[in-house]
C-alpha cells in the first residue's frame, strides 16, 4: 500500500500492490489498484477515482476457497471506484 499527501494536503492510498516473490535481494509487487487524479474541484480538492489495473491477484483463488465471494469484475480495469 502506497500513501501521498496530495496537493489538497490530505493523504490517499494512491497504489494497493501485491507482493510476488523476490529477485535475489529486491521485493517483486504487482499493482492491483492505482488512484487516478481527474482535477481539482471546489476549495482545490482532489478528486478522482480507483481503477483497477486489470491483474487478478494471486490470493484471490484463496479467498474463494475460504467460500468468501469475490468477482473477477472486482479487477476489471474499465471499472471506476470513487
Amino acid at each position: 500500500m502506497q500513501i501521498a499527501r496530495l496537493t489538497d494536503g490530505k493523504r490517499k492510498i494512491v497504489s494497493l500492490q501485491e507482493i510476488t516473490g523476490m529477485e535475489g535481494d529486491m521485493i517483486t509487487m504487482q499493482e492491483i489498484f492505482s488512484f487516478r487524479q481527474t482535477g481539482v474541484g471546489e476549495g482545490g480538492v482532489v478528486q478522482g477515482y480507483f481503477a483497477a489495473t486489470g491483474i487478478r491477484p494471486r490470493f484471490s483463488d484463496r479467498i474463494r476457497a475460504y467460500g468468501l465471494p469475490l468477482s473477477d469484475t472486482l479487477f476489471d480495469p474499465m471499472r471506476r471506484y470513487e
